[in-house]
């Protein structure tokens, strides 16, 4: 357990607090690029700022306070132009680095006083932003900031990926925690999920071993279960906590990005490779759509990997009490990354930097993670492997992660991949586990059962 002044270390992520100070020293994904596609602006808090993301008629992302600094009327319903946002209300223009630079009436009215009022630095809050793997990202740290991290799957060919965004009602640090927690998949995606969707009480696969290892990026987590042993890639390589926020799998990233102490964006990125005899393939654009966490009855959503796991989090509280917690050899892995933000914490205290900052243009090019199953995700298979093997299979005609795929996704998902869509079960299919059953093929007509 911990005291609750450490608590409030770890979850307090607002303007002046050491976290957030320590969170702000890293890019955090906000936004999909391909929502931009039919909206200028979009409302952003993040780490308990009001902002607003915008895109220029030239392209260009800025990420400016959500107040004017005239009126303080809302920047959201701005209105984008050629270099920066124009406020609706008075027509006051600001850059992306969030300068004043046109205040019409006075301007017109005073005109011998315009340069003085530039002068005289007249400004919003502004931030960097960039772009890479359909993704939006954001530093609100001290300058100079760290590169933006080129992961390897960003470059990925011949793929179609995809941006999934949720807000969760809860901290966002018991949601990194559940990154280096291996254990509750044997319980609640294996045997809960088992139990609740069809009644089975079939006892999962145990786990025997875990273990847990610091690297330059994060932490990994490995084990063997009753179905696996040391030869396995689940205990070789292992699956990746990344740091600060994150969580990598292979074919695809998890972050989790603090809005304020109560709510988090969960960002999911996910890759599928087409199936070898469909290259050269070309994603012309990154799809982003947002998953619902409740149906429309308000009702926990529980069939999907991610949906299942936003109910753990929220369900150890908006913010969890750690002071009345006890925790058991199973988390050493989240032991360690907690001491590791504690040290992190102290670091900067005495004026050093935190952990995994990228400053070296050469050490930024396509950056490798530990990955399993590396030749399932990125060397392609022939659509008859895919067929016959059931976690191929998955992989390849459903999303099986989140719930609320929309129909324009799922029809771009299916082109791609040439294959028949399948229909989601609630079950997580393991590595050994056999096939899910074609419902509709790709001209929408059902197959028989």
């Amino acid at each position: 357990m911990l005291s609750e002044e450490k608590n409030r270390l770890l979850t307090q992520v607002g303007p002046g607090t050491p976290m957030g100070g320590l969170l702000r020293r890293y890019w955090m994904p906000i936004a999909g690029v391909s929502e931009f596609d039919s909206r200028a602006t979009k409302p952003i808090r993040l780490m308990g700022e009001d902002l607003v993301l915008y895109r220029d008629l030239q392209g260009r992302f800025g990420l400016v306070d959500r107040r004017c600094a005239h009126r303080r009327a809302d920047m959201v319903l701005g209105v984008v132009e050629d270099e920066g946002l124009r406020c609706q209300y008075h027509g006051w223009r600001f850059d992306a680095a969030g300068t004043c630079v046109e205040q019409p009436f006075e301007d017109t009215a005073f005109p011998g006083d315009a340069q003085q009022r530039q002068k005289a630095g007249l400004s919003i809050t502004a931030y960097p932003v960039e772009t890479k793997g359909g993704l939006v990202w954001a530093y609100l740290g001290p300058q100079p900031a760290p590169l933006l991290p080129d992961w390897e799957a960003f470059s990925w060919p011949n793929g179609f990926a995809q941006i999934v965004l949720s807000e969760i009602p809860c901290n966002w640090f018991q949601c990194q925690e559940n990154s280096i927690d291996p254990v509750h998949f044997e319980w609640m995606h294996e045997y809960w999920a088992r139990r609740v969707r069809r009644g089975d009480m079939t006892r999962s696969p145990r786990h025997l071993k875990v273990a847990f290892d610091e690297f330059e990026h994060g932490f990994t987590y490995r084990r063997t279960k009753e179905d696996s042993n040391e030869q396995d890639e689940a205990w070789t390589v292992g699956r990746v906590c990344l740091w600060p926020n994150g969580f990598f799998l292979g074919e695809h990233f998890e972050w989790r990005v603090p809005i304020d102490d109560e709510h988090t964006l969960s960002v999911t990125w996910k890759y599928v490779r087409v199936p070898q005899g469909r290259e050269p393939y070309v994603q012309a654009s990154i799809p982003t759509w947002e998953g619902p966490v409740f149906d429309a009855q308000g009702r926990w959503i529980d069939t999907h990997v991610m949906n299942q796991d936003f109910m753990a989090w929220v369900g150890q509280g908006t913010i969890a009490d750690r002071t009345r917690e006890h925790l058991s050899a199973s988390d050493r892995g989240i032991a360690a990354i907690r001491k590791r933000f504690f040290d992190d914490l102290d670091t900067m205290a005495r004026g050093g930097e935190p952990k995994g900052l990228i400053r070296d243009p050469a050490r930024n090019q396509r950056v490798p993670l530990p990955m399993m199953d590396r030749h399932l995700v990125v060397d392609g298979h022939t659509p008859e492997a895919i067929m016959a093997w059931g976690r191929l299979r998955a992989m390849y005609t459903t999303y099986v992660f989140q719930a609320g795929q929309p129909e324009w996704v799922r029809q771009q998902f299916a082109e791609a991949m040439g294959l028949p869509m399948t229909e989601h079960d609630g079950l997580v299919a393991s590595r050994n586990a056999a096939g899910m059953r074609p419902v509709v093929n790709l001209a929408g007509e059902r197959e028989p059962r």
